[in-house]
């Protein structure tokens, strides 16, 4: 009896998560779409679950839409992180977490559009790609392959970049994104100390491949039995 209590209490909070991972996955898309002014009732529509579980698991619409960017957030940081663990050169690492960035806004337009429809959120937030970019050029100042002497500037510089390479893939489709980004990121490492060459070097260096991006209900239907 008590074997079967937990089997179902397993199978409850299994259902609770499948759930709000369907709000967080709707509210994404309609962030992505530029529809931050629908209704609860068409984002529970959306993730197919009823509006009153809804309110089980967020208070207000602006409480999900914050959610569902931190999700995106972390997800990101996530694989870029896992992409850079055997990299021991900060300015490297640092080259490489942007490359990938501008091939990530072609691969998952949808993840893309939803951190620059958030854009003001990702250079201050605590999480996913601003954090990370602060680690990464802080590594590389502290380890004299940056030549600045206050990283503040420098971190507005990149997510300026990071931010504006984006929409311009976006509104350029015809552009290619790999060779557009790697320009960018040999701009941004000559302007931070590195020498032509060596700049132009790290940005010919193969990539890893790109792993698959999985959204908050795929991995969380996948897990389920």
């Amino acid at each position: 009896m008590t074997q079967y209590s937990e089997g179902a209490l397993n199978r409850v909070e299994r259902r609770k998560a499948r759930i709000r991972a369907d709000l967080v996955q709707a509210a994404q898309a309609f962030i992505a779409a530029g529809r931050t002014n629908v209704s609860v009732l068409e984002i529970t529509q959306a993730a197919d679950v009823g509006t009153g579980s809804f309110y089980n698991h967020f208070k207000s619409k602006e409480e999900l839409y914050q959610v569902a960017v931190e999700s995106a957030l972390d997800m990101y940081g996530s694989l870029l992180d896992g992409l850079t663990t055997e990299l021991a050169d900060p300015a490297h690492i640092f080259a490489q977490n942007f490359r990938m960035t501008g091939r990530l806004h072609r691969r998952y337009p949808e993840l893309s559009k939803v951190l620059l429809r958030s854009g003001l959120d990702i250079v201050g937030s605590v999480k996913g790609v601003a954090t990370r970019a602060r680690r990464d050029v802080d590594a590389a100042v502290r380890a004299g392959r940056f030549g600045a002497r206050d990283i503040a500037p420098v971190l507005v510089i990149v997510a300026g970049s990071m931010l504006r390479l984006g929409e311009f893939l976006h509104a350029h489709p015809e552009r290619d994104d790999a060779n557009t980004t790697d320009q960018v990121a040999e701009e941004l490492l000559r302007m931070f100390g590195l020498s032509a060459d060596e700049a132009r070097e790290i940005c010919l260096r193969p990539l890893p491949d790109m792993p698959t991006v999985l959204t908050g209900r795929q991995r969380t239907r996948e897990s389920t039995p």
